[in-house]
């Protein structure tokens, strides 16, 4: 009985309809230079007005698979994959649809390997506004978002934003239409200074923190920050430790989730959850309970209960 491979990439391309998506798929397999004998299954999870030219590809043994929403399970992607026998997967994304539908339905051995998302300049502000969790979706699973039919005369920094307020990992470019393309290469400074003895974080940059903190942790080894937080506190933790964060909101009311650390102290600590405090802690990479296994830990040098911020809730904004 035929099996599936071990492991099979998969190469994800999101994005909202006319976005760019087949454009850039069927170029892609007309570059000779992604072909070197594998099998390929595209996933087509929409149907747009540009439709694939197959006599165009560079890329033999292409299998081209129409999926609707009730046939994303992961019986049927490992089906499609074993009949056409192929080695890597192309997906080409419903923007309508949240990107758990594909987590949810990839087969084992399915890993993702490349992941862009695609916006058309002229609409995606308006995207944004009115299905921001949908566009968060595609960027914050993204290793580069692409903006096409980029205009001369457009803002680059309002796009820059709303990508930088969702993900500082992403790449970010800009294609004209002319076919030249732009990668963005603004530097985005943290607001706060990381070289100072103490680095103190402000009420409206816990967020930032939080995340930078969690995706850039070996910069913060060894720094000793200062902000207020929400305790939250537990009998199951020893009396000298808490956890110590904020609430944030990524993208909307829907997604707003305590984000806390894990914070010990050399005695006990008197607070209890839902005080607010001040800490100044140095920042470790060790094992806590909080995390089962280890995360960054505050060493608190000082904890000092305080009145609640008049920015209680963090955001990225």
């Amino acid at each position: 009985m035929k099996k599936l491979p071990e492991e099979t990439p998969v190469y994800l391309f999101m994005g909202f309809l006319e976005a760019g998506k087949t454009k850039f798929i069927q170029e892609t397999l007309e570059d000779k230079r992604f072909y070197s004998g594998e099998k390929t299954l595209l996933l087509v999870t929409e149907e747009g007005e540009e439709e694939y030219d197959s006599s165009r590809f560079a890329v033999k043994d292409v299998t081209v698979r129409v999926a609707k929403k009730e046939e994303m399970t992961a019986d049927n992607l490992a089906k499609w994959q074993l009949e056409s026998d192929s080695d890597r997967v192309i997906v080409e994304y419903n923007g309508m649809w949240t990107i758990d539908t594909l987590f949810e339905a990839m087969p084992e051995g399915w890993f993702l390997t490349q992941t862009m998302a695609f916006f058309d300049t002229a609409t995606f502000l308006t995207y944004n506004q009115n299905m921001r969790q949908l566009v968060f979706d595609k960027i914050k699973n993204a290793q580069m978002v692409v903006f096409n039919r980029f205009s001369d005369g457009a803002n680059k920094e309002e796009f820059h934003k709303i990508v930088r307020a969702i993900t500082r990992q992403a790449d970010i470019v800009y294609e004209h239409a002319d076919g030249k393309a732009e990668y963005d290469d603004t530097v985005d400074p943290m607001p706060y200074d990381m070289n100072a003895s103490v680095i103190n974080i402000e009420d409206r940059d816990y967020a930032l923190f939080y995340r930078d903190l969690t995706e850039n942790m070996d910069a913060y080894i060894g720094k000793t920050v200062r902000f207020k937080g929400l305790v939250v506190s537990d009998k199951r933790l020893p009396e000298n430790s808490i956890v110590i964060g904020r609430h944030i909101m990524t993208c909307c009311e829907a997604d707003i989730q305590y984000s806390g650390l894990a914070c010990v102290m050399q005695r006990p600590i008197p607070l209890q959850t839902r005080d607010w405090a001040e800490i100044t802690a140095r920042i470790a990479f060790e094992r806590h309970t909080v995390y089962k296994g280890k995360g960054p830990v505050l060493m608190a040098s000082e904890i000092k209960k305080c009145e609640p911020p008049q920015e209680q809730l963090a955001t990225f904004y």
